[in-house]
């Protein structure tokens, strides 16, 4: 076990780390962005903690503070970009220098800053150390213990609880200043169980950029543990999954992330500014079902994807990427937004002052329709439901995809009948939105529990959508 006596305590106002005079630290970044057509100095610290409790012991317990400043020059397609640990003006200066050298004979205008907001969608309160660090570990060892009790069968538990604060500040060329405070926690429960040789899996999270007390309610976390109970004991009556093309019911909540990986990162702007997307140069055109409607929003109070403002200040959004089908929108940054003439959207993030900001999800799901889940596996006679899903790759040049489902059954009859495993989600994200037959009217967000990747960068995200049917989709089994 690791563990650090660092307190939670973190200075918000970050620029009065680099001690110098406001007017000193504006001409440092005006000077370093000087010709340049956008940029910004992006100040960041942040604090990580982390305890996992598993197999019957607290087998990790971790706390990290950062912090640092990413300075970077926009002209044209290209960026200068340069970090630092250190808040300090000769740390500045230098970065600057570095910088500049991406504007030299070259003339640029330089942005206008992003709109102001008042809307505020989390607290400012850091969940680091509240509750304590030891009734933390109670909590985890009562959860264990709980599992344990609960079914003979179950042979490990995992529950781990996470917690993160990050403030940033921005200050632009322009004088502009700009800051947000933001919580993420989670709580992951997951339960191995067992008969004779053969052992499956369950799990269950939630999280939200908000403290824990709802998560660790008794009545939430008891219900989390005996979701993934449940989950795990489906799995172990499962029946090896059959192959072939089958009509496919999506469960809702979750099963949206089929949706954030196989169309969602293809629609985000640079993709499809360089044409690298299967969706470039498709906007107006009827891409996925009648019905379907599909968007990324960033406004939703505590959700684990949503922003105040982006890791460039500019204010999230509720962004219609798809509508009844047709391609409506990108999402977008604030450079790629100026090459395609198009504006921001409030999507420019990044992992950390380490790293530049790029077009990301933030929460993106579909809307629903108005067929009951009830309806939706009524029709349909030999198919497969997927409840949940697990792992996944996807090519966003090409759209093809491929999904695992940790949770899945065979449809029979218009029935949801036996669990099978093994079962993977093989298709092509744009030819998946077309196989869209049925939405149904229960759309839901995950329960906060997303990460996405790309480029070497990740961050929290959401998923969602409503039960969805899809017609002959090809499943890849394990039935001999």
């Amino acid at each position: 076990m690791v563990r650090s006596d660092m307190g939670t305590t973190m200075n918000k106002d970050l620029l009065s780390s680099f001690d110098c005079p406001e007017d000193r630290l504006n001409s440092i970044v005006s000077d370093a962005l000087q010709h340049a057509d956008d940029g910004e100095l992006y100040v960041e610290a942040s604090q990580l903690e982390a305890l996992v409790f598993d197999n019957g012991r607290l087998k990790a317990g971790n706390f990290s503070s950062d912090q640092g400043f990413g300075l970077r020059s926009v002209a044209g397609e290209a960026i200068g970009y340069a970090h630092a640990g250190d808040l300090s003006v000769a740390a500045l200066k230098r970065a600057s220098d570095a910088v500049s050298a991406v504007t030299r004979g070259y003339s640029g205008q330089y942005a206008a800053a992003p709109a102001r907001t008042n809307r505020h969608l989390y607290s400012d309160e850091n969940p680091i150390g509240l509750p304590s660090f030891e009734e933390k570990v109670q909590l985890l060892q009562t959860i264990d213990s709980y599992l344990r009790t609960k079914d003979p069968k179950v042979r490990q538990v995992t529950a781990s609880l996470a917690a993160g604060w990050q403030v940033i500040n921005i200050v632009r060329a322009d004088g502009e200043r700009l800051q947000d405070i933001r919580p993420l926690t989670r709580l992951n429960i997951s339960v191995v169980v067992g008969e004779g040789d053969r052992q499956e899996s369950g799990s269950y999270g939630a999280g939200g950029r908000k403290g824990f007390g709802s998560f660790i309610a008794q009545d939430n976390w008891m219900a989390g543990a005996d979701e993934a109970l449940r989950q795990a004991l489906v799995n172990l009556e499962a029946i090896p999954a059959p192959a072939g093309t089958f009509d496919t019911v999506l469960g809702a909540g979750w099963p949206g992330v089929m949706l954030h990986e196989a169309v969602g990162h293809g629609l985000e702007g640079d993709f499809n500014r360089k044409k690298t997307s299967a969706f470039a140069g498709l906007l107006g055109e009827q891409v996925a079902a009648k019905g379907v409607t599909v968007v990324d929003d960033g406004t939703i109070e505590e959700r684990r994807g949503s922003l105040t403002i982006d890791d460039e200040g500019t204010p999230s959004g509720y962004n219609v990427l798809i509508e009844d089908g047709k391609l409506v929108g990108y999402m977008q940054d604030r450079q790629n937004a100026r090459l395609m003439g198009m504006k921001p959207t409030g999507n420019g993030r990044r992992q950390s002052y380490e790293h530049q900001p790029m077009p990301r999800m933030t929460n993106t799901y579909m809307l629903g329709g108005d067929k009951t889940p009830e309806e939706i596996i009524a029709s349909v006679d030999k198919g497969i439901y997927a409840v949940s899903f697990g792992g996944g790759q996807v090519d966003i040049t090409s759209g093809k995809f491929v999904f695992g489902c940790t949770e899945a059954y065979l449809i029979e009859n218009g029935k949801v009948g036996a669990p099978i495993k093994g079962a993977m989600l093989i298709g092509n994200g744009p030819d998946a939105m077309h196989r869209v037959s049925m939405v149904g009217n229960d759309s839901k967000l995950d329960t906060g529990i997303g990460m996405c990747g790309k480029g070497g960068q990740s961050v929290p995200v959401g998923v969602g959508q409503p039960h969805l049917r899809m017609d002959q989709m090809t499943i890849g089994g394990t039935e001999a």
